[in-house]
């Protein structure tokens, strides 16, 4: 099982370099192996390679039956790409398991890849035809419109990640647990600096984080006892995932609701308002404009 490397941009705060996920091959710190379909809208998100063959490069959520959220840099149309739903052990066909095609991309129009700390690292996928939902695969809870949570907020992160340096990522879904980190702790100048922005979201930070989870995979954080995907993972400290002050850095989805409403303006267009996010259920065919195209070809 291969991952792939993307970006390593060089904006820093204190000559401290921030870097996607997947520019580390670190060693996993804390967390645990999570209970099997713990988090059925976890999306392992793979490219074909030497025609059957599947690599797991990113994480995702699936937010819609026909639409997955993950991260911009995540995205690359040379190649051919599924998701998985419903899975736990990547390396193992346990019968749960959904493989869907990804017919269109839709990346932030404003994300640049030469400039991690500009921000807007999201994109939807469109599905090329629904998933089934059941025990294994439900739908994310997208937060409000706007919704901004606490310091020391309880969130998790999961996914596949490495479990030593160098090592195979990890078989199972991990999560790992990692408090929220408000804007103006993240901010200060002995934390991100000026690289992190109010539409992103820290959270972990001590001595105990942990590189559990995969560019574009979900931040779940609990509000009201109950889990929402408050952040799409995006970079972590070129020093190490555990790096003290440097907690991971997600994208906040709750700054991205409008954003998701005019990607598709169609039969699963977002409906936003101030409060809510849902879905339309009307039968009008999705417009293509502003999609990306993947790789059809082996």
């Amino acid at each position: 099982m291969l991952t792939v490397f993307w970006f390593s941009p060089v904006l820093a705060e204190q000559n401290v370099k921030p870097q996607y996920m997947e520019a580390l091959q670190d060693k996993v710190v804390g967390g645990s192996e999570a209970q099997p379909h713990a988090w059925p809208w976890q999306v392992s998100l793979q490219y074909r390679f030497l025609y059957f063959w599947y690599f797991h490069a990113c994480g995702g959520s699936l937010v819609r039956r026909g639409w997955v959220m993950t991260a911009a840099h995540c995205v690359d149309t040379t190649k051919t790409w599924r998701v998985v739903l419903g899975d736990h052990n990547i390396y193992v066909s346990e019968g749960t398991e959904q493989a869907i095609a990804v017919s269109n991309f839709y990346v932030h129009p404003n994300w640049n890849p030469n400039s991690l700390a500009n921000g807007y690292d999201i994109a939807l996928l469109r599905l090329s035809f629904d998933a089934t939902l059941n025990s294994y695969v439900q739908l994310a809870s997208l937060p409000p419109f706007g919704q901004i949570l606490p310091n020391n907020n309880p969130c998790y992160v999961t996914g596949w990640g490495y479990t030593q340096s160098g090592g195979q990522l990890s078989a199972s879904l991990k999560q790992a647990y990692l408090p929220l980190v408000d804007y103006s702790t993240c901010s200060r100048s002995d934390w991100w600096g000026s690289t992190v922005k109010t539409t992103m979201v820290c959270a972990g930070g001590g001595s105990d984080s942990a590189c559990q989870g995969d560019s574009g995979g979900p931040l779940n954080c609990q509000v009201n006892g109950r889990y929402y995907v408050h952040g799409v993972t995006s970079f972590v400290s070129g020093l190490g995932c555990n790096t003290l002050r440097k907690p991971t850095v997600f994208t906040r989805v709750s700054a991205y609701t409008t954003w998701m409403e005019g990607v598709s303006t169609c039969s699963h267009g977002f409906q936003v308002s101030r409060f809510r996010v849902a879905w339309t259920d009307s039968s009008a065919e999705c417009s293509d404009r502003g999609a990306q195209k993947p790789n059809q070809n082996p």
